[in-house]
């Protein structure tokens, strides 16, 4: 079994010596990360890395601004009535697709019918949970044209909802409509680079299993505020790589380094090391069909034997906060393990993980479990096998974690949990928490939607439904030839940015 000293053996700063750096060519973005999408699909597309990606090539009904608030996107207005049962989002004049079709909002209704109907997509409720009809659509039970979703005339599109939704707009911002008349003559070849047309800032010029290439698109809406004429996005797995060649300069924007490197290269790159508050949880999802894990006692036994503050100090620097709730709250009794009674659970647990931090964090846990009499198995895979074993059930325990990108308000890191929600496959039902939750989701109140989201939170707690561990922070690693950055947001939306000229060294 291995325990915390195999955990803290590695060298923190092998292979990370320096080199010269080259020039980079003018006017291209450099960006590494983790993986590329799984598919450039918005109705298919699951990986953050590809909602990273869609930030870029796609355009959503409405927008993230510079700091994460909602601005006008594709919609340069929108209002509502009945109290938040209809809204009707007003679409800008002369819009056109990257083709130079021009885009209306008969393309808005398609698209809406397209994410939820299940012979077009891999349809899912998603942000369209009210919507009416939605839910029958994706049973198959109705045909798409009976969501309550129309268009008034070119440019007024109108949502029809069961319920208030006061956070519409908010959800908007990941809604990105399809070129119908594409899709229609490709089919799901829509996406490859000679057939895919966008509404985004750049459009797709190249493509492989390693990279991805876009160039500025002259068609999008604010054109001329996009500074950057070309992106490279790599897929380069291994974090500890992706440090090396950031710091041989072969990009200018890479995320995700090895959580136990982080206070190195903290001292080490200085301003190129940048950290930012961000809504992202590190957890253990929770089977809760299979028969250990069904009894909420057992849950938060195993909750309670973990020492979530040896997680945070030796495998993340400090930077991350040990947590037993999903929104971040201060918590005192979140660091060591308590004292626990010896399990009885009757067969080893299965822990499926990936490499990595994950991995790290796998041992961890076993190490802590089986200190109170718990034996575990840990598997170790890529991320599509974990993802597909976690869909099919075939896990007791799988450690995992969300980035909610720009999504600032820490009440967003509950929606995954939703019904419905992407992160809503642990085989738990409870009406109490589902109520809450659409609460919080149709109100138009901040105050009354925080007091609804709290009480889900509660809930989602007294249940131990999953077993929160961390809630961290986002780094980026940033060259010093990119500008426009700000300390507060993460650097994700690369129209914003743009480039210094290039100093030889």
């Amino acid at each position: 079994m291995l325990n915390r000293r195999t955990l803290l053996a590695a060298s923190v700063a092998a292979g990370l010596t320096g080199c010269s750096r080259p020039a980079p060519p003018d006017g291209l973005l450099r960006v590494a990360t983790t993986n590329l999408p799984d598919s450039l699909d918005p109705a298919r597309g699951e990986f953050a890395s590809a909602a990273l990606a869609y930030k870029q090539l796609h355009a959503g009904l409405t927008e993230y601004a510079a700091d994460g608030s909602v601005a006008p996107g594709l919609a340069e207005s929108w209002t509502f009535r009945e109290d938040g049962r209809r809204w009707y989002f007003h679409l800008r004049d002369g819009l056109t697709w990257s083709d130079g079709h021009p885009l209306t909002a008969e393309d808005v209704v398609w698209s809406a019918r397209r994410l939820v109907d299940p012979a077009q997509s891999f349809a899912q409720l998603g942000d369209f949970f009210a919507i009416e009809n939605a839910r029958a659509v994706l049973a198959g039970e109705m045909p798409p044209e009976a969501m309550g979703v129309a268009a008034l005339n070119e440019r007024s599109v109108e949502f029809r909802l069961t319920d208030p939704l006061g956070l519409l707009p908010v959800l908007m911002r990941e809604f990105y409509p399809f070129p119908r008349h594409v899709i229609e003559r490709h089919g799901a070849d829509w996406v490859r680079p000679e057939n895919l047309v966008t509404a985004g800032a750049y459009t797709l010029t190249g493509e492989s299993q390693l990279h991805l290439s876009m160039t500025r698109n002259p068609a999008y809406y604010d054109a001329a505020r996009v500074a950057i004429p070309a992106i490279r996005l790599d897929a380069v797995q291994d974090a500890a790589t992706r440090v090396r060649l950031f710091r041989a300069g072969d990009y200018d924007l890479a995320d995700q380094p090895p959580a136990n490197q982080i206070g190195f290269l903290r001292d080490r790159l200085g301003e190129r090391f940048r950290s930012f508050d961000a809504p992202i949880l590190r957890y253990l999802k929770l089977n809760h069909a299979r028969a250990p894990l069904a009894a909420a006692e057992t849950r938060r036994a195993l909750s309670g034997a973990i020492d979530r503050a040896f997680i945070a100090g030796e495998f993340f620097a400090g930077t991350a906060s040990p947590t037993r709730h999903v929104v971040p709250v201060i918590d005192p009794e979140a660091g060591a393990a308590g004292a626990s009674p010896a399990l009885e659970i009757g067969r080893p647990l299965q822990i499926r993980t990936t490499p990595g931090d994950n991995e790290r964090i796998a041992l961890a846990v076993a190490d802590d479990w089986q200190r109170a009499g718990v034996e575990t198995e840990i598997f170790v895979t890529y991320a599509t096998d974990l993802y597909q074993a976690v869909d099919a059930g075939d896990y007791d325990v799988a450690v995992a974690s969300f980035n909610r990108g720009l999504k600032a308000d820490p009440f967003f890191m509950l929606d995954p949990f939703a019904p419905g929600g992407f992160a809503d496959n642990f085989n738990w039902q409870d009406a109490e928490f589902a109520g809450a939750m659409a609460r919080a989701r149709r109100e138009t109140d901040p105050a009354a939607r925080a007091l609804a989201y709290q009480q889900a939170e509660a809930r989602l707690f007294e249940e131990t439904a999953i077993i929160p561990l961390l809630h961290e922070r986002a780094h980026w690693m940033v060259s010093d030839r990119v500008a426009g950055t700000r300390s507060d947001i993460q650097p994700m939306l690369w129209r914003e940015l743009s480039l210094l000229p290039t100093e030889l060294e």
